[in-house]
């Protein structure tokens, strides 16, 4: 369990326990020491939900899938989740993005996943993933051919099925042409389909040079009918959805053995999913394209499955052009009254997404919500969202807007099949889910958030401050928090701009009053919003600069900026190919190409203790600047690799000119490791014990030290994880262990500056985790001397008397660590000077930087 930091006033610090014995791993030569992990509470989701099941065999047992941070298991119906994936590994990161879930239908300890995140040239081969025991341990085994969790249609499904009356057997649906494939072995081996006749042509634009949209969806999801088959024996009538615009959807009378086009099926658009009632009807809710972001057109039908009778049940028909301008994708069955049904729009962005159900088996519906005469609407439900309040993403719209929104993209909805009046649905910010839907009719539903514990934030930016909160994020989507509290979720707090996804955030090392961000920004429909925010609130409060880089696209811009070590001049560097990284001394007002041949969208940092230097890497060359990033001379030091996948580097704080550059690397060069400076860029040191490394970054250094702590994600000795040096990069100890390596992780990570051992890791898709050394943890207050809870002219005394050399040691166990008030790794007159102050009142808070 993660521990909450207490708070006595607001100079309580904690400091993690030191482990005096190491615990080696002879074998690959590989020190570690056990770390606790979990994530800094965001709520919400964060990300896409694309897929949700229910066991409909065991009580509230849930599964949820994500298109890039793995899938989570809820035994409480929903109400909390846990991560399944955090095992997966950086090479393998493409596990994480799960292209089909399922729930054994006989044996609630067998699960199965459908994994791998690209099916484009970006991915590699998926794997089926499948458990005894709920999740909690899975065996991987590797496919011919890839998955696609996070390309187009992976709102549609679900692909994977197990037999209701054979477990042994499962069908899968793939992409990409590959078909329709069959497993008799519980999902350890698979064999083609080779009778089944359409492995689907739809592809949405052929000519997409962006290799995303130009790829066939495939066969989409498969149905089976239990009545159809016997306890033991193989279920024989079997329905399978095809991306095809002409024949979508096929049945199989004998097992799977050969497939006919259902005759009298709709044509012209593709069956999101295919679910069948216990009394024989096949509901299918249509799209025009493949979803999840797009759709202008759709309709629902339901196939008598007894007559051979097709159906329109469409709340709102593709007819009625003037009010159906998406199309519809989540379908639910009430299993406990299968004439009660529920379905989605996919694309109704604006005003909201829509929900209806019926309950007389589509012949009739009812909205979640309608207008009563523009704009006024009518709401059948209240959104509770107080468990995630950045759910507003900090707007209050008006009507028939709202806020927070039902959302778009509502790819899955489900009742649950022991309690009626329960049912979710997961939209693109995560989960909503509801626990009175008996109440639907008096329009006195409650909407709460329904994904908490999920954590699926991509995070682009993390800094951990001297002073004021722990951490600071920059995120993708839903632009990033103050994290007052670690283990609570905030509220939106970056606004003027309201960027959604803001990918670094800075402050001033010695001014931290002064914050920077940059992030995207789509100008179609926020012309007045410019890419760049400023505060002098620690972020509480924040404008946007007046102007722009020249040349700034309609959409996007992201990049870096950094702001000096006192907040004079901040240096931005769009990530854009044809924009020039620039300075400005006038908080945004203005904007100046720098001079000196930097490349557009290199990285940029700060010197943290001299507020004339700025530094800058791209093209696998350095740059610094030593008159405030007006210009910047090219480093002479060569070796550093020209083909990175992150070119990630930071400045130390308190040491001037000392950086840290972790780039990644590229297998086509083959040029990985871990570089150092301590002459600011104009050379550097390749490190010989490390192999490669991503990311950076620092922390409180280790009691006794004065060299902040390292931490890096990258190879020590062979061996993939994150590291902690203690000793300026002469050692590392691996902190992780093979149960949590958290995928493609390699955006960002930092140290706590207040909490030796704490670190933030930057994960794309598996949100901010933070692990600190296993064990008890003792807190102690800065400034308590004397350990009798309190600060005040004794502690003063005592420090005076340590620094003239009176007394060696404080009586507080923790005396050494409670008078570094600047929390610099050094006690010195600098900090005596700071308690004073602070005694006078003329500072509020410890540590303090000055």
């Amino acid at each position: 369990m993660r521990r909450k930091l207490s708070a006595i006033g607001s100079i309580v610090v904690a400091l993690s326990l030191i482990f005096t014995t190491l615990l080696p791993v002879t074998s690959m030569a590989v020190t570690t020491q056990p770390y606790t992990w979990g994530n800094v509470k965001i709520e919400g989701g964060g990300g896409y939900i694309p897929g949700i099941v229910f066991s409909p065999i065991e009580k509230n047992l849930a599964y949820a899938r994500t298109d890039m941070g793995g899938a989570y298991r809820s035994t409480d119906g929903g109400n909390t989740w846990t991560q399944l994936l955090n095992w997966v590994t950086y090479e393998n990161y493409g596990l994480a993005g799960v292209d089909s879930i399922v729930a054994d239908p006989v044996d609630s300890n067998r699960l199965y996943l459908q994994c791998g995140m690209y099916s484009n040239s970006w991915g590699t081969n998926g794997a089926v993933l499948r458990s005894t025991d709920k999740g909690k341990t899975f065996e991987v085994f590797d496919l011919p051919f890839k998955a696609g969790g996070n390309m187009p249609g992976r709102n549609m499904g679900e692909r994977l099925a197990v037999d209701p009356n054979k477990n042994s057997i499962l069908f899968m649906g793939t992409r990409e042409g590959e078909g329709l494939w069959k497993s008799t072995d519980y999902g350890a081996t698979w064999s083609k389909v080779t009778s089944f006749p359409n492995p689907g042509t739809y592809i949405q634009d052929p000519n997409d040079t962006n290799d995303y949209l130009n790829h066939n969806p495939g066969v989409v999801w498969v149905t089976f009918d239990k009545r159809s088959g016997t306890p033991g024996n193989a279920t024989q009538t079997i329905y399978a959805g095809v991306a095809d615009l002409n024949e979508s959807i096929y049945r199989s009378t004998d097992g799977g053995a050969t497939w006919v086009a259902v005759p009298g099926q709709p044509s012209g658009m593709l069956p999101q999913h295919g679910k069948l009632s216990s009394t024989g009807m096949l509901y299918v809710p249509y799209n025009n394209t493949q979803g999840p972001y797009d759709g202008d057109k759709g309709d629902v039908w339901k196939l008598n499955t007894a007559t051979g009778v097709w159906t329109m049940i469409s709340p709102i028909p593709s007819t009625d052009t003037a009010n159906c301008y998406f199309g519809y994708s989540g379908l639910a069955i009430d299993a406990q009254d299968p004439n009660t049904i529920m379905v989605s729009s996919l694309s109704s962005w604006w005003p909201d997404g829509y929900i209806w159900r019926s309950k007389d088996a589509g012949a009739t519906w009812s909205p979640i919500w309608r207008l009563d005469g523009y704009p006024t609407r009518v709401n059948r439900y209240t959104i509770d969202y107080s468990a995630a309040p950045w759910l507003d993403f900090g707007e209050l719209k008006q009507e028939p807007e709202t806020s927070p929104k039902i959302g778009a993209m509502i790819g899955s909805l489900e009742i649950d099949p022991f309690n009626s009046n329960r049912f979710m649905f997961g939209n693109g910010a995560g989960i909503l889910s509801c626990e009175n839907a008996d109440k639907w009719d008096e329009g006195k539903m409650v909407l709460k958030v329904g994904s908490i514990g999920i954590e699926e934030t991509s995070v682009l930016s993390l800094v951990s401050p001297p002073v004021g909160p722990h951490l600071v994020s920059g995120l993708g989507d839903i632009a990033g928090f103050i994290h007052t509290d670690l283990n609570e979720a905030q509220p939106w707090t970056f606004k003027q701009p309201n960027l959604s996804s803001n990918s670094c955030v800075d402050y001033a090392e010695n001014n931290p009053q002064f914050w920077v961000r940059c992030g995207d920004v789509d100008k179609q429909w926020n012309p007045n919003t410019n890419r760049t925010g400023f505060s002098y609130s620690r972020g509480e409060n924040w404008f946007q600069g007046n102007s722009e880089p020249s040349g700034m696209p309609m959409t996007g811009g992201g990049g870096t900026i950094a702001a000096n070590a006192d907040g004079t001049a901040v240096v931005y560097s769009p990530a854009v190919s044809y924009v020039p990284v620039c300075y400005t001394t006038d908080n945004g007002n203005t904007w100046t190409p720098v001079q000196g041949g930097v490349p557009n969208g290199s990285k940029v940092r700060s010197d943290r203790v001299n507020p004339n230097k700025f530094y800058a890497f791209g093209n696998g060359d350095f740059y610094y600047s030593n008159d405030k990033g007006k210009t910047f001379t090219k480093s002479a030091a060569a070796g550093l690799p020209k083909n990175y996948n992150t070119g990630n580097f930071k400045a130390v704080f308190g040491r001037e000119g000392d950086i840290w550059l972790a780039p990644g690397g590229s297998q086509a060069e083959g040029i990985y490791g871990l570089w150092h400076s301590t002459d600011g860029g104009v050379s550097f040191t390749k490190l010989s014990n490390v192999d490669r490394s991503e990311m950076v970054g620092f922390g409180m250094a280790a009691p006794g030290e004065t060299y902040p702590a390292i931490y890096i994600q990258g190879i020590v000795n062979g061996v993939r994880g994150f590291y902690r040096s203690d000793d300026a990069g002469a050692s590392w100890v691996k902190i992780n262990d093979n149960a949590n390596q958290f995928g493609n992780a390699d955006a960002d990570i930092t140290g706590d500056r207040r909490v030796y051992g704490r670190v933030y890791i930057g994960t794309n898709g598996f949100g901010i985790k933070m692990g600190e050394p296993a064990g008890s943890i003792p807190e102690y207050m800065l400034g308590d001397l004397n350990g009798d809870n309190s600060v005040n002219t004794i502690d003063y005394a005592l420090m005076k008397m340590y620094l003239i050399g009176s007394i060696e040691e404080f009586p507080s166990e923790n005396g050494i660590e409670a008078a570094d008030l600047n929390v610099d790794g050094v006690i010195n007159s600098l900090d005596f000077a700071i308690f004073k102050q602070y005694l006078l009142g003329l500072i509020s808070e410890l540590p303090y930087s000055p």
